[in-house]
């Protein structure tokens, strides 16, 4: 039960919506603003709530910070806030990188490509940053629930499997949480089961080019585990390999403009329905994208503390969460594999130099790789085909 009303929904358009504008830096920053909001400026949450509804969230597939933001609007005014709360964080990422989808996948300008080819250059390198930073606590955790051997094996095989098998991704995190749950050995419990688990599993059924749109988007919104950099692989198979709605070099554009636009980085999706289908395809894509997000926080937030405290499902995360840490690294491979201009991997190794040297944000280094882009192109260095 959600209790009374915390706030009106004018309020929560409004604030959601301000978070919607200016959460740049993904997740991280997404978690900043909306603890500093609920939690310590308006007092709707208590720390402790707070901080369970980041656990609860991440039990789920698909984009967390988004679910915690659907989350918070639930506990402030109920379903309606989690609707109005939801759209508000939401469409104002969405608009803008519509926006840019129809100037990068038009015909733009040749310092428009150019910018794109550098910023697309750094994606790899924000990928192993977003990765790495992930490493150190899950390997900590990995004491107190399984062990650190099983941990660096379930790592290994998601980035094995982003670099290698695309699609097919999505049963290899499933398949490592089922292989913890029988690791750990667990006592089948003494009340009736949580459907939790199936539900995390559920995949749902996707004429023409909106059918496999919508098959795609729903994979990166119910499917993916961790969000976020995991649902690369998965749309670079569709989008590019399978269904050629758009080329390598487009894709890597896709990926850069869901980083330096505010908001989830799941709006990437938007991009790739936009190539496939227009206008209608990015809005049919970000629709069936977070979908999942609202369903899931509209019919289980309620059930959100039995779902933590499920221990077939505490092993299940147990195991797709390393396979998913490993998945983000591994989509660096077929990131680089997509560069096709010598400029590009000196531009990488900058973008590199820059998030795990020097420890720079990934709007910053995007920026800097678009800038440098464009100074080569304007030097003579080739555009990518």
């Amino acid at each position: 039960m959600t209790g009374p009303h915390r706030a009106g929904l004018g309020t929560v358009l409004t604030e959601w919506g301000r978070i919607g504008c200016i959460g740049f830096g993904g997740p991280p920053a997404h978690i900043a603003l909306l603890r500093k909001l609920c939690v310590e400026d308006r007092r709707w949450l208590d720390p402790q709530e707070f901080e369970d509804a980041i656990a609860a969230c991440n039990l789920l597939p698909g984009p967390a910070s988004t679910q915690l933001a659907i989350f918070c609007a639930w506990r402030v005014r109920g379903r309606a806030g989690a609707l109005v709360g939801g759209a508000a964080f939401i469409l104002p990422g969405l608009v803008a990188i519509l926006a840019l989808a129809a100037l990068f996948l038009g015909d733009p300008p040749t310092w428009v490509k150019a910018a794109g080819a550098g910023a697309g250059a750094a994606v790899a390198a924000i990928a192993l940053q977003a990765g790495t930073s992930l490493i150190p606590a899950g390997w900590k955790r990995a004491t107190q629930h399984s062990n650190r051997r099983r941990w660096a094996a379930y790592l290994l095989l998601g980035t094995a499997a982003a670099a290698t098998v695309g699609p097919w991704l999505v049963l290899v995190l499933i398949a490592c949480g089922i292989a913890e749950i029988l690791a750990q050995r667990l006592p089948a419990p003494e009340r009736r089961p949580s459907s939790a688990v199936p539900l995390l599993a559920a995949a749902g059924l996707g004429g023409g080019v909106l059918l496999p749109l919508a098959w795609t988007a729903l994979k990166v919104g119910a499917l993916s585990y961790g969000g976020g950099f995991v649902i690369i692989p998965l749309m670079q198979a569709d989008a590019v390999e399978q269904h050629h709605w758009m080329t390598a070099a487009e894709f890597l554009n896709a990926v850069a403009l869901g980083q330096i636009t505010p908001g989830p980085v799941v709006h990437t999706v938007a991009v790739v329905g936009y190539a496939a289908a227009g206008l209608a395809g990015g809005l049919l894509a970000a629709a069936v994208a977070f979908s999942p997000s609202f369903a899931f926080i509209l019919l289980g937030a309620d059930r959100f503390d039995r779902l933590r405290g499920n221990q077939r499902v505490r092993a299940f995360l147990d195991g797709a969460g390393p396979a998913a840490v490993g998945a983000i690294l591994g989509s660096a491979v077929p990131l680089v594999r997509a560069l096709s201009e010598p400029w590009q991997y000196a531009v990488l190794a900058g973008a590199a130099l820059l998030t795990l040297g020097l420890r720079r944000g990934p709007v910053l280094t995007l920026l800097t790789a678009a800038t440098a882009g464009a100074v080569i192109v304007a030097a003579g260095g080739g555009l990518p085909g």
